[in-house]
């Protein structure tokens, strides 16, 4: 998989630091990064902002990064905006997984949870990672299935 050209990031206060962290680590790799809320808004709701995430991950055909305390409201978030997948990412392999396997086009990180040197780790794992398909993409599509 080429590195994207274009990543979109969204976070809450919680996951504020981590995400300005990426953002710089992104841009200086030369990443355009579109930031959803670009400025620290101490009493933010997540959902709103990581609905607003995914749309634009949607819009622009391209990968998107959550972050918030522990990611993992930012990712129940995430899931219920159709045509999104979201994997709350905390190891190497949770990250290579999420791509590998579950063809997640959003990552979600916690800011309390992982420093910025692993979050670096993770994303360039998760924006590296090719979907391996075959059986995978049979389970991707069944999770498109309504109940």
């Amino acid at each position: 998989m080429t590195t994207p050209e274009r990543i979109v990031l969204a976070a809450d206060h919680a996951g504020f630091d981590l995400k300005e962290a990426i953002k710089a680590y992104l841009t200086d790799k030369g990443i355009d990064t579109i930031d959803v809320q670009p400025e620290l808004v101490e009493e933010d709701d997540y959902p709103e902002i990581v609905r607003k995430g995914c749309a634009a991950v949607l819009e622009y055909d391209c990968t998107g990064i959550v972050f918030g305390g522990s990611g993992n409201g930012e990712a129940m978030a995430a899931n219920k905006v159709t045509g999104i997948r979201c994997a709350l990412c905390y190891s190497k392999e949770t990250a290579q997984l999420a791509r590998a396997h579950n063809n997640a086009n959003v990552m979600s990180l916690g800011g309390r949870m992982i420093d910025v040197e692993l979050a670096k780790d993770l994303v360039d794992i998760f924006l590296t990672t090719d979907f391996e398909g075959e059986r995978h993409k049979r389970r991707i599509d069944d999770l498109e299935t309504s109940v």
